[in-house]
């Protein structure tokens, strides 16, 4: 089964990349099943209704979130009504929604897609990712009830990413980090199966400073003081993440490669992807 991760849809310019672009892209690497992680999709703070019904409608089957899941007030509602809308495991024990769910690929294939948070540097604390997530692939074990596993994990750090990745070995599919929104060079299939990536970037304008327009975080590195609210960069974007290709019998994967189309990083000739020069 292929399975396509994109990291963090950063504002008007990532909607727009999505909406334009990953219906082609999906037809022409042949994907079973497609995750978006929609974190930063409205003015690069969460996620509104109507830009997660864009994402669906392009062609996501599933999208994440992360620290900022609510910060669009209607997520509080609709992630209740839209079982294709994950957020993170350990957020709070009375948020809405779920933070692990079962989906059907093509040919009534099963992946569970499951999110948590990390504790180090983030913004407040979260409960333990480590113990939430063990609890899910306990009860979903790839190969068997579930053909594929996908686990995102959503941090700071990048060695509490890499933790979580290797307490995932061998039971997960793949574990792919988002957050800082900086796409990584560290692609690989673990000891025991399980594909990683510290952090898949994000697909937004990447001349940019983490997708912000470069000015008001300029000035406040600079200065140490802010004048205006920080705005999504609108240039073209780039489709930033990985594509993994997993085994339906074990629930392992059998290779890994980065994704970057269009914009100012593309690298990818997506005419070849997924044809089995990526990490094993």
């Amino acid at each position: 089964m292929k399975i396509l991760y994109l990291g963090d849809v950063m504002g008007r310019a990532g909607r727009r990349a999505i909406s334009e672009r990953l219906a082609g892209l999906k037809a022409r690497l042949r994907v079973d099943f497609t995750i978006v992680n929609g974190e930063n999709a409205s003015g690069g703070m969460g996620l509104t209704a109507a830009h997660a019904r864009l994402l669906l409608d392009a062609g996501a089957d599933c999208i994440t979130l992360g620290d900022h899941a609510f910060d669009q007030k209607d997520m509080l509602s609709f992630i209740e009504t839209e079982p294709r809308i994950i957020r993170p495991l350990n957020f709070a024990k009375d948020a809405p929604g779920r933070g692990a769910r079962v989906f059907t690929a093509t040919q009534g294939r099963k992946v569970l897609v499951a999110q948590v948070l990390g504790q180090v540097f983030m913004r407040r604390p979260f409960d333990d990712p480590f113990s939430a997530i063990d609890a899910v692939l306990r009860a979903h074990p790839a190969g068997g009830l579930v053909q594929a596993a996908v686990v995102d994990i959503h941090a700071e750090a990048t060695s509490e990413k890499m933790a979580v990745g290797h307490y995932c070995d061998g039971r997960a599919s793949l574990v792919v980090g988002t957050h800082t929104h900086v796409p990584t060079a560290d692609h690989q299939i673990l000891p025991r199966g399980t594909a990683y990536q510290s952090d898949a970037g994000m697909c937004g304008d990447y001349d940019s400073i983490i997708g912000m327009d470069k000015a008001e975080p300029m000035r406040r590195f600079i200065t140490g003081m802010s004048r205006d609210r920080f705005t999504p960069s609108e240039g073209e974007a780039t489709l930033s993440g990985v594509l993994v290709t997993t085994d339906d019998r074990t629930g392992l994967a059998r290779d890994i490669q980065p994704l970057r189309f269009g914009g100012k990083l593309s690298q990818t000739d997506i005419s070849t992807a997924g044809q089995g020069d990526a990490a094993r």
